[in-house]
């Protein structure tokens, strides 16, 4: 299983050079297996039969943290979205986008993505979900950035970034606290303990920060801005990040901590109201647009929200509804995108008061959108398996039972206002189709003359709406191999529902009835009252309310960054020291790590005094000395004293360590500062002088505080055993100093390393400025 997850991240180190070879094969041919062979792979789970696979690997034992792998009926039904899907937006890719483009870009952010993905529904260790799920962001703002020389894409891919990753910290914050509550990092340990989750002080920040990490994600009212803004990105990543993958990564945690959730009422209130709201707002922002992407994208709104409603009602109905939306709303969503993207392709426009009348001239792609749209609309045939959830869906708002006055208003309220939503979702589809296919055709409107797509272009779209027409003929087939596995897995217990088309005269059909006239209604007078969007929403658009918070956070940013960056060097010093001084002076007071004791310490000589007193003349010196050659020579001579005492405590390493830095620092500096003119004497303020002072002092006094306080301080055993014990064994070496500065303390060394590689590429840059410049 770990091979499936990782195969497509380590495909995509090998996507920049398969790259070089576009011009004769498009890249999308040399990787399209990958995703293919990952779908098979987890296609052999499928059945009846099916039972749990587990696999681990260990990756920070010491925080608990593995790639453990958990495969029940909820991430096998993802995996194979994820792969299957994934297959064909691969293929579809390859005639979407040609070979000019930068595909090795393209393919190696898709294939991130898909990793990503992969390992946010498998993972079981909690940390390593998060992991995944910050991957998902950002190689999702890559994907939706790929055209970054469009403003509108940098745009989109920098709303989606900031809002997605305000929830992935979210979600951070409610796994810590929900590791702090079981003390285990396993998911499937943590539902064994729902309890004692539900029954913690921390549950009311656990669900705040798990809602609002999965509301973030799968853009849920009012984090949905960031949805129609990432329809900038080619149509293949549309298809596969916005309707399939990505977005429904909020709705798959919700459902993986459904177990533990569920059962509180607060769940249900939070999650069944955001959700039908996002259903209604959704679907009625999706009749307002022009663009085909910009009502695609409204629409996946409401979709979402209906299926986070479901989620929230909790019962085994809705929750077998949500499982079975998510595979039938993959299925239609993923084809009417590519419809889109094919209409895009071939007319050169997305703007549907352009389209119109191409039901002659895409014949093909007339015939799929037909299955996708009224699919989508709940329109009540045998052979649409969007009818068979939204009528599901209908029967779960029937049967929530709530106690409180706020509960029972929500519950009785739930089925009207999903009727409304799925008015709206009829006369948006309706308004996609006839909006593009039928009616007059606008030729001088069109910036290319319309023609069917290639043959392999119509195919992904082809196999989507054959699932839509097999799923909807043969639904059982589905039910007991896939779907029913995946609602035992949410529901917590078997979860077994009958999937078939006729239900006989029950409130469901009757409100599916209603959808559908109703629908008609509103979509043949839609010119009558779309006014009404003058007024609601008006002027007011949570769009707005991201740019002005943007915006001041921007100039209100720039106003404390300007205040302090002055470039004044004196002031960042002042600053530096008196934050450093301010923190580590309250730390020692609030942890009482004073402590002036002095017993048990070497005796100080006369001559050790001598060796002081010369060290802190010369420093005095330095300041009253204008010569750079001095100066340096003169701190030479506190480095060298410094040996000295070294020598007098019996420490000949330190000093000899201490001799050879001295050293080569006096000679480099030297060089270096030969030939700089000398230092000019220069008329400091009084109040100046005596800050500086005040933090000389000061800040020297707080390292001798610190010097004696660590010698006393016995917060901890000594590790001083521990080295002497294993210095051999471990270290395999007898010189006790050298196996800990090797072997022990290693990564200080691998840092010093850094620092010196950081210098010499700084030194470089500046070398290489000044020629350049030379050069000019």
């Amino acid at each position: 299983m770990i091979y499936a997850v990782f195969a497509p991240l380590l495909f995509a180190v090998l996507i920049p050079f398969l790259s070089r070879w576009k011009e004769k094969v498009h890249t999308g041919w040399l990787i399209l297996a990958v995703p293919f062979l990952i779908f098979l792979y987890f296609l052999q789970f499928v059945g009846p039969n099916f039972e749990p696979q587990v696999q681990s690997v260990q990756w920070i034992p010491s925080l608990d943290i593995s790639l453990s792998f958990h495969l029940d009926g909820l991430s096998l039904l993802f995996a194979l979205l994820i792969s299957g899907i994934g297959t064909l937006v691969v293929l579809y890719s390859i005639y979407y986008l040609n070979h000019k483009e930068q595909l090795g870009h393209f393919y190696t952010y898709l294939y991130i993505f898909m990793t990503a993905m992969l390992g946010v529904v498998l993972s079981d260790n909690v940390f390593a979900l998060y992991a995944f799920w910050e991957f998902t962001s950002i190689s999702s703002f890559l994907l939706i950035g790929y055209w970054h020389y469009r403003e509108r894409s940098r745009y989109g891919a920098l709303k989606s970034m900031l809002i997605t990753v305000l929830g992935g910290f979210s979600l951070l914050a409610g796994i810590i606290l929900l590791t702090i509550v079981t003390g285990t990092t396993s998911i499937r340990e943590m539902v064994a303990q729902a309890d004692v989750i539900v029954d913690s002080h921390y549950f009311p920040f656990i669900l705040a920060f798990l809602l609002l990490g999965a509301f973030t994600k799968s853009a849920q009212f009012p984090f949905h801005i960031w949805l129609p803004d990432a329809m900038e990105a080619p149509t293949p990543v549309s298809a596969y990040l916005h309707s399939a993958t990505m977005v429904k990564a909020g709705i798959y945690l919700m459902a993986r901590f459904s177990p533990i959730l569920g059962g509180e009422p607060n769940f249900f209130f939070l999650l069944s109201l955001f959700g039908i709201v996002t259903l209604v707002w959704g679907s009625f922002m999706a009749v307002r647009q022009t663009d085909l992407k910009g009502i695609l994208a409204y629409s996946t709104i409401s979709q979402l929200g209906m299926i986070m409603a479901m989620l929230g009602f909790g019962t085994d109905i809705a929750l077998f509804a949500a499982v079975f939306h998510i595979l039938n709303h993959a299925t239609f969503k993923g084809s009417l995108f590519m419809v889109a993207g094919i209409v895009d392709h071939e007319t050169g426009t997305r703007d549907i008061r352009k389209l119109g009348g191409l039901m002659t001239f895409m014949p093909i792609s007339f015939t799929l959108a037909i299955f996708g749209t009224f699919s989508m609309a709940g329109v009540p045939l045998p052979f649409l398996n969007g009818f068979y959830s939204k009528e599901m869906f209908f029967d779960a708002t029937l049967v929530n039972s709530a106690s409180g006055p706020f509960m029972e208003a929500l519950v009785a309220a739930l089925p009207v206002l999903a009727v409304i939503g799925s008015i709206f979702t009829f006369v948006y589809s309706m308004y996609l189709f006839f909006g593009t296919f039928t009616g007059k055709y606008k030729e001088d409107e069109l910036p290319q003359t319309p023609h069917e797509a290639p043959k392999m272009m119509l195919l992904p779209p082809f196999i989507l709406i054959l699932g839509v027409i097999t799923i909807g003929l043969f639904p059982e087939m589905f039910n007991q191999g896939l779907i029913t596995h995946a609602a035992d897995a949410v529901f917590g217990a078997e979860n077994n529902k009958d999937i078939y088309f006729w239900h006989g005269l029950v409130p469901a059909f009757y409100m599916s009835v209603a959808v559908v006239v109703l629908g008609i209604v509103l979509y043949l007078t839609k010119s009558k009252w779309e006014g009404i969007y003058s007024v609601l929403p008006g002027r007011l658009s949570f769009n707005r309310v991201y740019d002005w918070l943007i915006e001041n956070i921007e100039t209100g940013s720039n106003k404390i960054t300007t205040s302090y960056m002055t470039g004044s060097l004196r002031f960042y010093m002042v600053l530096v020291i008196t934050a450093i001084f301010a923190i580590t002076l309250g730390v020692l007071i609030q942890t009482n790590g004073v402590n002036f004791e002095v017993t048990d310490v070497a005796p100080i000589t006369t001559k050790e005094l001598i060796v002081a007193a010369i060290m802190a003349i010369a420093a005095i010196a330095t300041i009253f000395v204008h010569n750079r050659i001095a100066i340096i020579l003169i701190v030479g001579v506190i480095g060298y004293g410094l040996a000295i005492l070294f020598v007098f405590y019996r420490a000949p390493d330190l000093a000899l360590t201490q001799l050879i830095v001295e050293t080569v620092t006096v000679v480099l500096f030297m060089l270096c500062f030969y030939h700089l003119p000398n230092l000019q004497k220069s008329t400091t303020p009084l109040l100046t002088k005596g800050v500086n002072i005040a933090i000389s002092v000061g800040f020297g006094l707080l390292l001798m505080v610190i010097g004696v306080s660590a010698y006393n301080s016995r917060a901890f055993d000594s590790i001083a055993d521990y080295y002497i014990e294993n210095a051999d064994p471990l270290g395999g070496g007898y010189n006790m100093v050298n196996v800990i500065l090797v072997d022990f303390r290693g990564i200080d060394t691998l840092f010093e390393v850094a620092v010196l590689f950081g210098a010499a590429l700084a030194i470089i840059a500046m070398i290489k400025l000044r020629r350049d410049k030379g050069a000019k």
